[in-house]
């Protein structure tokens, strides 16, 4: 096959969307595109957006503008370039992109990447006939049969650790969330669907799989032999079973649907990796409750303990959502001391941002913009000194690393810790993708620095 066009893709935002971004690659490849990082040679740029906070979509439409300088260079050249606008900023403002950004050729949600071919066909023929502005192709409806029944097979893998979409779309309906209204309704793979494509990625040189789902840990997917159907503990127990498969990750989870077998997999499964990324949001009972996330600080804590009880090295991240509409300083009090109890491992903090559509936007007792900096600053030096306190704890042990890319310096090797910890170390290129043992010689707050052992 000859790859004569040129695509860049440019991926916002969640795994969701990295792992969307290849497939969209893969979709693509048949109809003669090769990858591109040069935005400017490109005969086809993909914004796969990410509309979880108000600056990722500003960010997505100044893009957008950028693209269309270039497309306007390369007209003036003869050439053309199809832009398309991917992801949840398009499913929640597909119309309002072809207002705003009329020169946008393609919109189309997440539930619509598999009819890609199709709608470029429709886009091209819309170009080649010289049609207006406001002309381009949108598909942001959610279609009756599961996008995942017309993927294609895995054909190449960009590294030993990978992304597998086992889930998708979200019932829970928290009141700061898009999710629902972008992803659609949750949504689980069969099991022999994801076997047979975490087999394949094995074979193609994974060796470490991520389990992605917008809330993983409610997979309920068809169980092999109409056994009815498996949640996630089960389906690691069965993914573990791949020769060569080496770990198994998962993200992100709802404290709600952690159940017995997910935590008794974490004891029996030594695949599954002892990190849990689990978003609590806010450690006030109150602000729980007006997000309507439907557990307590307590239920969290509680999950935490048993976790910890059935795997005493696990570590924990999170996600934290600071300034929601109403927070006094005692529910943000509140906050710190979950913080303070669990010591998280890593975590990620934003000021909340209201999003269009949402219950949470329309609440009248938002939080001054000063004030929800001034809070996140002080969340963000605990939560980093946490960080930075359990990778300094890291020197001395012995650790087995995934290396999985090269270093900026001359002899490094860059990998994954157990914890997902970024690993620094002087190894040999042909090392890369296996598995090691190091001695971790140093921890800063965002990476580790270690040296091999002699084997």
């Amino acid at each position: 096959m000859v790859l004569s066009k040129r695509l860049y893709i440019k991926t916002y935002g969640c795994q969701m969307n990295v792992y969307d971004s290849e497939k969209m690659e893969a979709l693509l490849k048949p109809l003669g595109y090769a990858v591109t990082d040069a935005p400017e040679s490109a005969d086809m740029v993909i914004l796969n957006t990410c509309h979880i906070r108000e600056k990722a979509t500003e960010k997505a439409y100044s893009d957008m503008g950028r693209m269309r300088e270039l497309k306007n260079e390369r007209q003036a050249l003869g050439k053309d370039m199809i832009i398309a606008v991917a992801g949840c900023t398009a499913q929640a403002e597909g119309e309002q992109i072809l207002n705003r950004a009329p020169y946008v050729d393609m919109v189309f949600g997440p539930q619509s990447y598999h009819l890609l071919p199709e709608m470029l066909a429709k886009a091209t023929r819309s170009v080649e006939k010289g049609k207006g502005p406001g002309c381009g192709v949108l598909e942001v409806d959610f279609p009756e049969v599961p996008k995942f029944d017309f993927l294609p097979e895995p054909t190449e893998i960009s590294g030993p650790s990978t992304f597998l979409a086992i889930q998708e779309g979200c019932d829970k309906f928290c009141h700061f969330c898009c999710v629902p209204y972008t992803r659609g309704a949750e949504y689980s793979r069969p099991v022999q669907d994801i076997f047979k494509e975490a087999k394949a990625l094995v074979v193609k040189g994974a060796r470490e799989i991520t389990l992605l789902g917008q809330n993983v840990n409610a997979y309920h997917g068809e169980a092999p032999s109409n056994k009815g159907e498996w949640g996630l503990g089960e389906l690691s127990r069965y993914l573990a079973e791949i020769e060569g498969l080496e770990r198994i990750r998962y993200m992100t989870s709802h404290p709600r649907d952690v159940d017995e077998a997910l935590i008794q997999a974490h004891r029996d499964v030594p695949q599954l990796m002892p990190f849990l990324h689990l978003p609590v949001q806010s450690g006030s009972d109150v602000i729980l409750k007006a997000m309507n996330r439907r557990h307590t600080s307590q239920f969290y804590l509680d999950i935490i303990a048993k976790f910890r009880s059935v795997r005493p090295d696990i570590a924990f991240s999170s996600d934290f959502i600071v300034g929601y509409p109403g927070e006094t300083d005692q529910d943000f009090e509140a906050t710190l001391d979950l913080v303070r109890q669990v010591n998280f491992a890593q975590a990620y903090s934003f000021k909340y941002s209201p999003r269009p559509g949402t219950p949470a936007a329309a609440l009248e007792n938002q939080i001054d913009e000063k004030l929800k900096s001034e809070r996140l600053q002080i969340l963000q030096d605990l939560l980093r000194e946490q960080q930075a306190h359990f990778n300094r704890n890291m020197i001395g042990k012995k650790l087995a690393i995934l290396l999985e890319k090269v270093g900026r310096h001359q002899g490094q090797l860059i990998g994954r810790s157990p914890f997902l910890q970024s690993v620094h170390i002087k190894a040999p290129a042909q090392l890369l993708g296996e598995i090691v043992e190091v001695e971790i010689t140093s921890g800063e707050t965002n990476s580790l620095a270690a040296k091999l052992i002699a084997t």
